[in-house]
């Protein structure tokens, strides 16, 4: 057995083993063994690193918590987890938009929840800056959570076990909005998906190798996909319309930025486990892959503010289509979507 396997089975060994429950399955007790934020060596530095949010077991375990809890939302229905589903590399599966309080439908899609620690901004406009700060759009959303961080904060400081959980997370029993900030980071931050077929690939672990469909997919992604869905991450993180419509029924950027140049333009998405992270586009208009790629192939819009790159659209064949699928297909990540670790039970 190879040292670095060992090594590896040691580190999933200790995390599978972190957690132990009372019998209550309330009180969440912080095993010897510390959560740790890897970046993986195909990957860059990341933006967040947790140097003024120390990352403890107790942290991540009550950031999972409050994650997973309904009780949160205005009318007990619906919690983060709700809208960002694992078994969908928490995204919403089969739900064009946002379902939130009082069957309430928001106007976008709910996107995956992964390498959230190397994203700058957040959100299909980027408007919001800061990772911590992040939940506050889903707690406060008329059509998400419906409700307010104050109203949270009395809420815990009324509700067991969270008096304790803090206590074991911060030292105190004090509940307050940047510590309910702190402790959802603490979770969010730390879902990384860098274990698909591609990354074993990329970093030549074992036999792992593409098919021939694979790799010549992979080839013809880098020819045609790559300027705005790069590498390690399958996006550059910038803002552009790829023509879904003449004229967006939703400003986008613009709503940030107050620039028309902005107008109808949204953050590339990632492409990482895209297997599992239907509906697609900002409006979840489509609900295959075989429907997002005709769009590039035929279906791109001549939009005011079409990204260059996408005038005239992606000429693709039917058989082209079908090798970049195989290669999107190595872009899933079954050890993330199936670790326990992340699971609300």
């Amino acid at each position: 057995m190879s040292r670095k396997f060992t090594v590896f089975a040691m580190l999933f060994l200790s995390i599978a083993l972190m957690y132990a429950c009372s019998k209550d399955g309330d009180e969440i007790v912080p095993a010897a063994e510390k959560i740790t934020f890897s970046v993986p060596s195909n990957f860059s530095a990341p933006a967040y690193n947790f140097e003024n949010n120390k990352l403890t077991n107790a942290g991540f375990a009550l950031g999972k918590k409050l994650f997973y809890d309904a009780r949160l939302a205005a009318d007990k229905s619906v919690s983060c987890g709700s809208c960002h589903q694992q078994f969908a590399a928490f995204a919403n599966l089969d739900h064009k938009v946002s379902h939130g309080v009082n069957n309430c439908q928001g106007k976008r899609n709910a996107p995956p929840l992964f390498n959230l620690a190397w994203q700058k901004a957040f959100f299909w406009d980027g408007g919001v800056k800061n990772i911590e700060t992040s939940p506050l759009n889903a707690i406060t959303d008329a059509c998400e959570m419906g409700t307010d961080i104050e109203t949270i904060i009395t809420l815990l400081k009324n509700t067991a076990p969270y008096p304790d959980l803090f206590k074991q997370a911060f030292g105190s029993t004090e509940i307050n909005s940047q510590l309910v900030l702190k402790s959802i980071t603490q979770f969010t931050a730390v879902l990384v998906s860098a274990n698909s077929k591609y990354d074993k690939v990329m970093r030549k672990e074992g036999a792992a190798t593409f098919t021939s469909a694979e790799l010549t997919g992979y080839n013809l992604f880098k020819e045609k996909c790559s300027s705005c869905h790069a590498e390690p991450f399958f996006t550059d993180f910038s803002y552009r319309s790829n023509g879904l419509d003449l004229a967006s029924a939703d400003e986008g950027r613009s709503h940030i930025t107050g620039l028309s140049t902005d107008f109808g333009k949204f953050r590339v998405p990632t492409l990482r486990n895209i297997e599992f992270t239907g509906p697609y586009m900002h409006d979840g208009r489509f609900y295959s892959l075989d429907e997002v790629m005709e769009h590039y192939n035929s279906g791109v819009k001549p939009a005011s503010n079409l990204d260059v790159k996408l005038k005239g659209g992606i000429q693709l064949s039917t058989t082209e289509k079908e090798q970049i699928k195989a290669f999107l297909k190595t872009l899933t990540d079954n050890d993330f979507i199936k670790n326990k670790l992340y699971s609300e039970s």
